[in-house]
């Protein structure tokens, strides 16, 4: 294993008061610690690969979201999931960088998934209210974003990518 990518996500969105606690700890379990516990697993099979692999290079890439970088309002919780992938993300840069394992995160801006439906009727009408009639990203977007950050050299880490269709504010 030379290539680790976590792009497991959920977003529930809705107002804070009244929120249900256990659709916060659902998102918090997947965005963030599934992320984390993942990238525990996985890396010291990446260390490896960076030191023994033809590669001689290792890519961690976590998928976070244009919400890892400005909180919108009906969105807290999966902001701060969002943040904290961020976060992460740049402080494992920094410990496996020598190492020759890169660490990147994706922040998507809208892709054409079934993510917003697992929200409620109502949240998902002011999503497409809030976006309008854009054109959004598609998942193949997202995967050539993947790709290039990937086949870079060596030499060569891209630690931040945002990727937003060319209509989103």
């Amino acid at each position: 294993m030379d290539i680790l990518v976590n792009n497991a996500g959920l977003m529930l969105l809705g107002p804070t008061p009244g929120a249900d606690l256990n659709e916060w700890r659902r998102m918090i379990d997947i965005n963030l610690m599934g992320l984390m516990y993942t990238t525990h697993a996985a890396g010291p099979h990446l260390v490896k690969a960076a030191a023994d692999a033809p590669r001689q290079v290792a890519d961690i890439i976590n998928i976070s979201s244009v919400n890892g970088r400005t909180a919108f309002a009906m969105s807290a919780v999966y902001s701060a999931t969002k943040f904290g992938v961020g976060g992460f993300s740049e402080a494992l840069r920094q410990e496996l960088g020598r190492q020759h394992v890169r660490v990147s995160v994706v922040e998507p801006g809208s892709v054409d998934t079934e993510l917003r439906t697992h929200n409620s009727e109502v949240v998902q009408q002011l999503i497409v209210a809030g976006l309008g009639d854009i054109e959004r990203l598609q998942s193949q977007d997202i995967a050539d974003a993947i790709g290039y950050i990937a086949t870079r050299p060596r030499h060569v880490a891209v630690n931040e990518m945002l990727v937003r269709p060319t209509e989103q504010g």
